[in-house]
């Protein structure tokens, strides 16, 4: 995604030729970006050959989903309709993690039905409804246990997991006293320790933290596990100052501390396979003018891009075309719904707008369209997938009919 000639292109495909097919919002994903994503990924962690399961929730548009697989990532679950999604886009149920904390009798059933990978249990309750249905249908179900390592993982509070106040995993008390009532089960078979501490990670730190609790409690309890589940929450950055992860540092952390027990390591990375695969394109409605600023009114709101309201958090807005002229007053970007928090951000140093003028949120691929809504019954945008110089419609815009 870059400029040529000062406008602003996706691959091949300019943004005007885009818009004016599709109009407004519009999620916009490109392949060769999600490509060189995975493949980095592979690369980076090809010392411990991991499974990779992408987490369906970060975006769960068929069309991306199907691509995932043809790049060869299983996937990690959350609910029975992204079970269903990822079955549907061809992925092999031996590579799907079903995680969460609250499963229900029919989502189980489903997952055991289907045959997949590994249930990723957090309750001894979860554990004896498995074990329940899994003796009604005379079968051996493979499962994991979600620890709580009681890592802080340093980033938002609203996106922790890993802490002993978070509702996710089990302490370690719990966790001794399910792998031992999991010896004598019949029906459930326990192959996965897994983890996931929280999203946005950039430092190492809690990530080895996280190892070493890992480490002594396979080294204390005795217990061959098939898999480690590390969970995801490698960031990725949002803002000017392009952030890297250290992935080659992880990986040596986690051959220092599990390379004795020669398991299989997941991931379940999301954000960092999709987020910056994607942008959200939005015309200038109207532009408000105060007296310490101007309010650029956009046609895409909260409704369509989440995450600023719900998290605070701050996507880059860069124009579609670029000019020299720049605005001597403070641009913030909104959006058209009812309520204060419809903001995407306050730039003080922008190029000059207009009204009909198109400018892009950049970094939505992951959290953008899977988080949207019909608030304010408004339909859901189009979802525009760019392939060299082929557009691939990957979800049509939802039409007011079918809403009302």
């Amino acid at each position: 995604m870059k400029y040529i000639k000062n406008k602003f292109f996706v691959e091949n495909v300019s943004l005007q030729k885009l818009t004016k097919k599709f109009d407004t919002p519009l999620y916009c994903y490109s392949y060769k970006k999600l490509k060189k994503n995975i493949n980095n990924f592979k690369l980076n962690f090809s010392k411990l050959n991991p499974l990779i399961c992408f987490s369906v929730k970060s975006n769960s548009n068929l069309k991306i989903i199907k691509e995932i697989k043809k790049l060869g990532l299983g996937a990690d679950v959350v609910s029975k309709g992204e079970l269903m999604l990822a079955i549907k886009a061809g992925i092999n149920p031996k590579k799907i993690v079903f995680s969460g904390v609250g499963k229900t009798y029919s989502e189980l059933k489903y997952a055991i039905e289907n045959k997949i990978l590994l249930i990723n249990s957090e309750t001894k309750s979860e554990v004896k409804e498995i074990e329940k249905i899994a003796k009604s249908k005379n079968k051996i179900v493979d499962i994991g246990i979600r620890l709580n390592p009681n890592t802080d993982a340093k980033t938002l509070n609203k996106i922790s997991t890993g802490k002993k106040g978070d509702k996710f995993g089990v302490n370690e008390k719990t966790f001794f006293e399910l792998v031992n009532y999991l010896k004598k089960s019949k029906h459930v078979n326990l192959r996965c320790l897994s983890v996931h501490i929280g999203s946005q990670i950039f430092d190492n730190k809690p990530y080895e933290k996280m190892l070493k609790v890992i480490d002594k409690i396979i080294s204390r309890i005795k217990f061959k596990f098939d898999y480690i589940d590390l969970g995801g929450g490698m960031g990725i950055s949002y803002g000017n100052d392009r952030k890297i992860f250290n992935y080659s540092n992880y990986q040596k952390s986690i051959l220092k501390y599990l390379g004795k027990y020669n398991n299989k390591i997941i991931f379940e990375p999301g954000r960092s396979i999709v987020g910056n695969t994607g942008i959200l394109i939005s015309k200038i409605i109207y532009i408000k003018e105060n007296k310490s600023k101007n309010f650029v009114i956009l046609d895409a709101g909260m409704n369509d891009l989440m995450r600023p309201a719900l998290y605070g958090a701050i996507h880059k807005i860069i124009p579609t075309i670029k000019s020299k002229k720049y605005s001597n007053k403070t641009y913030e970007f909104v959006g058209p719904i009812c309520e204060s928090t419809d903001k995407f951000s306050s730039n003080k140093k922008f190029q000059k707008l207009k009204e009909k003028d198109l400018i892009i949120i950049c970094d939505v691929g992951a959290y953008g369209s899977s988080l949207s809504s019909n608030y304010n019954l408004r339909p859901k945008p189009a979802e525009i997938l760019i392939k060299g110089s082929k557009i691939v419609i990957a979800k049509k815009r939802q039409k007011l009919i079918d809403l009302i």
